[in-house]
């Protein structure tokens, strides 16, 4: 009986595929479904794309990509990330966390979600558990410097100076010449009253890098030492960066109320009031 009524049904499918009439057959939609490598490429170059968008800071069009990208491939870890940086941009934070966590359970062992997720708490001001997700990603990654100076700079937050200095000093024995390392150490020194050493450091990262946060600490460091040195020091930080006249920027930076103190005090020098006027109309 059942091998009988096989044949029949065999035959009606057989029958039915030819002579199904136009009108219907075009009623009929025909899809092609790619094979599962297929699928992840179409991802990959969707997000690799949403990524170049990012980069040139068109955030909500890569953003809506980066989506597709994981509707497209959800088994890949670096989608997520990639849809979280996106997420990041347009300050969509709890998202990106979302995002982060999926792409942790597929590879629990990746160090760079670590360091993405402390960046998130630490735009959120939540320092505990940005500490927490940078000592994980280190011990994954050791070798990154710019995850251990930033644990430096959750320290330098906390206001455990001394911790701060350590962590700076770790990350400068991997890239020598990691001069905001080397300038951040010289923030901790000024808030422990060691002057000199501050001097030292700022000294040392403007050979570097002559930049102007550290052209500005120096000259505060200055301003009862050597006051001409330091009023050149801080002309020229200022016209090199003028954001470097607000007193919120400077704390943005991780400036200590020792030296935000000691560089309001140089600001009310009468030989910078020109300079430092002009810097305010320039203010982002």
């Amino acid at each position: 009986m059942k091998k009988s009524l096989l044949k029949i049904l065999f035959f009606l499918i057989i029958v039915s595929h030819f002579f199904i009439p136009e009108t219907l057959k075009a009623l009929i939609p025909y899809y092609y479904f790619p094979e599962t490598g297929s699928f992840q490429k179409k991802g990959l170059s969707i997000g690799k794309k949403a990524y170049q968008l990012l980069y040139y800071g068109q955030i909500k069009d890569s953003l809506n990509l980066a989506k597709l990208a994981i509707n497209i491939d959800n088994t890949n870890e670096t989608l997520w990330t990639i849809l979280a940086e996106t997420q990041i941009a347009n300050k969509l934070y709890d998202d990106a966390l979302i995002s982060l966590n999926n792409a942790q359970k597929i590879n629990p062992k990746l160090g760079e979600i670590y360091f993405a997720k402390s960046t998130i708490y630490l735009k959120q001001l939540k320092l505990k558990k940005a500490k927490v997700s940078l000592e994980k990603g280190i011990k994954i990654l050791p070798e990154n410097f710019n995850a251990i100076f930033q644990l430096g700079n959750v320290y330098l937050t906390e206001k455990n100076f001394e911790r701060a200095i350590k962590e700076f000093d770790n990350a400068i024995k991997i890239k020598v010449d990691f001069w905001q390392a080397i300038n951040n150490k010289g923030l901790a020194y000024f808030e422990l009253n060691k002057i000199n050493l501050s001097i030292f450091s700022f000294e040392k990262a403007i050979n570097l890098e002559e930049s102007a946060e550290p052209l500005l600490a120096l000259a505060s460091c200055l301003k009862n030492k050597d006051i001409n040195k330091a009023i050149f020091l801080a002309k020229k930080a200022l016209n090199k960066n003028p954001n470097y006249v607000d007193f919120n920027y400077r704390k943005e930076q991780l400036w200590g109320e020792k030296l935000q103190s000691s560089t309001e005090k140089l600001f009310e020098n009468p030989q910078l009031r020109k300079e430092i006027l002009f810097a305010k109309t320039k203010l982002k």
